[in-house]
């Protein structure tokens, strides 16, 4: 069974692999309401469930929302929109950062300047099997991210914790990387190194790479590749389909999963800035525009049902 907000499922059908309903900075909106671009829960839940009706009108079953600590989770908005969709929607557990921890975590644990248990995977863990905050709502995935800085010490304990916390429970972890470092590969060292069946994982933005022999490494070493950055053309369009053809041509199409990265609402970033300079950035681009060009450059229909319905089957519902 797959964990979703509105509880277990047994087949989530069509599903895009890493996107977001809302990224939020709490301590702005609390400190600073009247923003323009503020944050109504009512008025949000129902324009990100219009968009969720869309997505599922265009014949996607399911999201997987990786909005993690550090990116401004909060889970009680999801279910709102939950209510307002029939599609399904998998929330996910850990931490995003590319370097320190949060002061509650990073002055908390061993080495810290105060000492005691690290309790990050205990947080996980806590999310997975009893229900994020008092929501009820148990998460599907687990996250952690390296960025350019590489595996820094923080960035550590957060993979060790998400390493322990799906050695305890099972559930997938899908991961942020740098394709222009090709860190992708020192996560997947360090997660095999803590006991990680690397055929649970998803090495998320690999699809920024156009390096096929790196992708192939991260395939032979056993994960899944994200291609989940459709619609964010600091790698173009033309690339990332070219990408997928290749590789589904090698015959990995059993190891990709498709997606956006995109968000229902984001108060991260200016809307009108970013749909100027990324005008595909949404969640129906994979359904209009990139399914076609894929099967205009000889990607089958066996393919595409692998990447869409089959991969994501597999990885969320604990099959290697």
């Amino acid at each position: 069974m797959v964990q979703t907000v509105r509880g277990p499922v047994a087949d989530p059908g069509a599903t895009l692999m890493h996107e977001h309903i809302f990224g939020l900075s709490p301590e702005i909106l609390w400190n600073w309401p009247d923003l323009p671009e503020g944050w109504d829960l009512e008025e949000r839940a129902r324009e990100a469930a219009g968009k969720l009706n869309e997505l599922k009108a265009a014949g996607v079953d399911t999201i997987v929302d990786l909005t993690v600590v550090g990116l401004g989770r909060y889970v009680p908005a999801v279910q709102r929109v939950a209510e307002r969709t029939e599609l399904n929607i998998v929330v996910a557990t850990g931490l995003y950062t590319y370097d320190a921890l949060p002061p509650y975590f990073g002055n908390r644990g061993p080495g810290t300047l105060f000492g005691g248990p690290d309790r990050l995977a205990e947080f996980f863990v806590r999310d997975i099997t009893d229900g994020i905050g008092r929501t009820g709502v148990r998460a599907g995935m687990l996250k952690c991210a390296t960025g350019r800085q590489g595996i820094t010490p923080g960035v550590e304990r957060v993979m060790r914790a998400v390493a322990e916390a799906h050695r305890a429970t099972g559930v997938p972890i899908t991961t942020h990387s740098e394709s222009a470092t090709r860190n992708g590969l020192d996560q997947q060292k360090l997660l095999a190194a803590e006991g990680v069946d690397l055929g649970r994982v998803v090495i998320g933005h690999a699809g920024d790479s156009t390096d096929l022999a790196y992708l192939e490494e991260l395939i032979a070493n056993g994960s899944y590749l994200g291609m989940d950055r459709f619609g964010i053309e600091f790698t173009s369009f033309e690339d990332r389909v070219a990408t997928v053809a290749a590789l589904c041509e090698r015959g990995h199409a059993g190891r990709m999963v498709l997606s956006h990265d995109s968000y229902c609402f984001n108060d991260r970033f200016d809307p009108d800035v970013v749909r100027r300079r990324h005008p595909n950035y949404h969640l129906l681009h994979i359904s209009r525009d990139v399914l076609p060009a894929l099967r205009g450059r000889g990607v089958t229909e066996e393919q595409i049902h692998q990447m869409l319905v089959d991969n994501p089957r597999r990885v969320l519902g604990g099959a290697s």
